[in-house]
């Protein structure tokens, strides 16, 4: 099926009952076990609902991407978000400086790495099962999605190792198989998230991206050294 048949088109300006509109067909599509293409504020997405074991492993095909490889997790905000992680695991320095990072940087471009609570085991995200890595994204309708159905799973919408398409239907045409619905709100900056791995201390940067880590309102001192290179054009 052409991109074109099943593209719904979103203004990035788009009144609240045009948002819910698009989140509703979303859904639909997402509770019967399919996958959809998101926008976010960095790059484009395709998500599955994290119930749906079909939709899980239909993520992993269209990206022909292996199973030792981690899919991050979208939320509403920083409430659901946060709710992902076993929170007691974290130390007091590292637990005020989660939520400094995230009070500075979400919604936006920072995916945020730690230890999984264990409502959150069950679901295959591919990779270290204790772990989880979770963003809130400045992008509206993903939002929208997960206040309603709670946070969705979602990968780079890109084949494994392919440059990420900035725009909507670019993205479509790099996967290996359709998908159920495209939302098309525009292109998106292309440069991937900053990922912060908090399980570790000093914290370490997985991935710098959109997010410049000096600007997270951490202590420096709180940060390992080895940080990884900047990344242009995404291709996880």
């Amino acid at each position: 099926m052409p991109p074109g048949d099943r593209t719904l088109r979103l203004d990035a300006e788009a009144d609240p009952a045009e948002l819910a509109d698009a989140a509703n067909r979303a859904i639909g599509v997402l509770d019967a076990g399919g996958t959809v293409i998101v926008p976010t504020d960095t790059v484009y997405g395709v998500a599955a609902h994290p119930e749906c074991a079909a939709g899980l492993d239909r993520l992993f095909a269209l990206k022909d991407r292996e199973r030792s490889k981690a899919m991050a997790v979208l939320a509403a905000d920083a409430g659901q978000a946060l709710g992902l992680f076993a929170t007691a695991a974290f130390a007091g320095e590292v637990a005020e400086a989660v939520l400094a990072m995230t009070s500075t940087a979400w919604p936006g471009g920072l995916t945020v790495v730690g230890p999984r609570s264990d409502r959150w085991r069950h679901v295959e995200l591919g990779g270290d099962a204790t772990t989880i890595g979770v963003r809130v994204p400045d992008a509206a309708i993903v939002r929208a999605i997960a206040s309603r159905i709670g946070p969705i799973v979602t990968t780079s919408a890109n084949r494994s190792g392919d440059p990420t398409p900035t725009d909507a239907a670019a993205a479509a045409r790099s996967l290996l198989d359709d998908v159920g619905l495209v939302v098309d709100a525009g292109p998106c900056t292309g440069l991937a998230s900053t990922v912060v791995d908090v399980t570790v201390t000093p914290l370490r940067i997985l991935r710098r991206g959109a997010v410049d880590p000096a600007t997270l309102g951490i202590d420096p001192r709180l940060l390992a050294a080895d940080a990884a290179a900047t990344v242009g054009a995404h291709r996880e």
